[in-house]
């Protein structure tokens, strides 16, 4: 199994587990590629607003916050911004913000 359908795999496990989510919810999966480099796989499920991130090999839960526009989510030290024009932006441990964006969907 490649690397990349192993992380997706695993997030979707994570999340499932931790929404306790029946198969019949929609879920929606997007790769994000950052100028310093970082990835990370963004996973939302339809009736919760949280968002679920795997960032630096570790599942991490984000709860939505309160955003002047667009979205914001946080949790165990990471950021996650999604305005409504531009790039998403994440920060996370000591780094500093970073933009983000979507990697096209790869065949899976």
């Amino acid at each position: 199994m490649g690397r990349h359908k192993a992380i997706v795999l695993t997030v979707s496990m994570l999340a499932g587990a931790m929404l306790g989510a029946r198969q019949a919810d929609a879920q929606t999966f997007q790769t994000y590629r950052c100028a310093d480099g970082t990835q990370f796989i963004l996973g939302f499920y339809d009736h919760d607003k949280r968002a679920f991130v795997q960032i630096g090999g570790q599942p991490v839960t984000l709860a939505k916050r309160l955003a002047v526009s667009g979205m914001r989510y946080s949790g165990a030290g990471v950021t996650l911004r999604i305005p409504k024009t531009g790039p998403a932006t994440v920060k996370h441990l000591k780094r500093p913000v970073t933009a983000c964006a979507v990697v096209d969907k790869p065949g899976i």
